[in-house]
């Protein structure tokens, strides 16, 4: 997918279409993310849809959940989900910046010859 060290660095279009392709997956998996913790708190709490929403939003963000949770299974899901968009939150920044990791250090390594 990306150019071997030895070979010359990819042109600027090619660097911009990874940036926004990643960017568009990372997107993905942010939605899918949101669309597992809206249904995990509106059946395991009894939520509405838009207070699920405004949870997850809030958990997957990192900020914290907004309404008490008072079941034993919301409570527990809870727990998941917010391990689980730690995970999601990391490894979509990660996703989405391997572009300008990637031709950072390849830069850094044809200016060191």
């Amino acid at each position: 997918m990306y150019e071997h060290h030895s070979k010359p660095l990819a042109p600027v279009t090619t660097y911009y279409n990874r940036l926004f392709r990643n960017f568009l997956w990372g997107g993905v998996i942010v939605a899918v993310s949101l669309l597992i913790g809206i249904l995990g708190y509106h059946f395991t709490e009894d939520l509405s849809w838009i207070d699920s929403l405004l949870n997850a939003s809030m958990i997957l963000t990192g900020m914290g959940p907004v309404n008490p949770m008072v079941t034993v299974a919301g409570k527990l899901f809870a727990s998941f989900y917010s391990i689980f968009s730690g995970v999601i939150f990391l490894t979509t920044i990660a996703f989405v910046m391997a572009p300008v990791a990637h031709r950072f250090l390849h830069k850094f390594h044809m200016d060191e010859k």
